[in-house]
């Protein structure tokens, strides 16, 4: 089993900041992925940016490029989303989840978090 808690949303305006966190605990491990999805209301779950933890490798969604960042802290098993230069259709709930290979799909992952939201307004 593997636990993740994320944290960090809230409320900004367009144009603004905000950072992510999602921290892991539960099990060790060294050959995971863990990755962003967010799920606006109405609208399928969508995946965001991913990480390979052995070597943070990442890959990221064509909408984020340019103002998402992904990063990790191996001694704190947790992984961070910058978000900058926010826009109104990033708004959504967000979610951190863990899978054994590089994978978009939500289907291919085993673990998620409770999601945090963040709404961006015009």
């Amino acid at each position: 089993q593997v636990q993740l808690v994320e944290s960090g949303g809230g409320l900004v305006q367009a144009g603004g900041s905000l950072r992510l966190s999602c921290a892991a605990s539960g099990r060790t491990f060294s050959s995971s992925i863990l990755a962003w999805f967010r799920q606006a209301p109405g609208k399928e779950r969508e995946f965001v940016v991913g990480i390979r933890w052995r070597d943070s490798g990442t890959f990221y969604a064509d909408s984020v490029k340019g103002r998402f960042t992904i990063s990790r802290d191996s001694a704190k098993n947790t992984v961070y989303l910058q978000m900058n230069s926010l826009k109104p259709e990033d708004t959504a709930v967000y979610y951190c989840a863990a899978a054994g290979r590089i994978a978009t799909s939500p289907h291919e992952y085993d673990y998620w978090g409770q999601g945090t939201q963040v709404t961006v307004s015009s």
